[in-house]
């Protein structure tokens, strides 16, 4: 027989909880940065604002290609994209979504030596 399989609650743990209030005072006292706090909240109670993310648009993508000095074609290769797809993205016919939003705001954020 199959054991039902139990829904995890959305609500934060007590050992989370815990966490989450420690980070925050670490935070107000100046022991942890802005960043760092903003990765531990994201990673224990999801992301609650995408908009940084979902606010690339094609002028944008295309920018941060030509910082990079890459043609569509190098660009796609290290994003696992075709060069199609990459032209969408430059001119606003598509929005980058899943694991290319990721990536692309890992370049606007890092540059793209942190995917190289």
């Amino acid at each position: 027989m199959r054991q039902s399989m139990t829904i995890k609650s959305k609500r934060p743990g007590r050992l989370t909880q815990a966490l989450l209030e420690t980070a925050n005072d670490m935070q107000s006292v100046g022991l942890l940065d802005k960043a760092a706090y903003e990765k531990i909240t994201m990673r224990h109670l999801g992301v609650k604002d995408k908009s940084a993310a979902e606010s690339l648009t094609g002028e944008d993508i295309r920018a941060m290609r030509e910082q990079a000095n890459m043609s569509q074609a190098v660009f796609a290769h290290y994003l696992n994209l075709t060069v199609g797809y990459v032209s969408q993205l430059e001119r606003g016919v598509k929005r980058p979504t899943g694991a290319t939003l990721v990536l692309l705001d890992v370049i606007r954020r890092k540059g793209i030596e942190a995917i190289l």
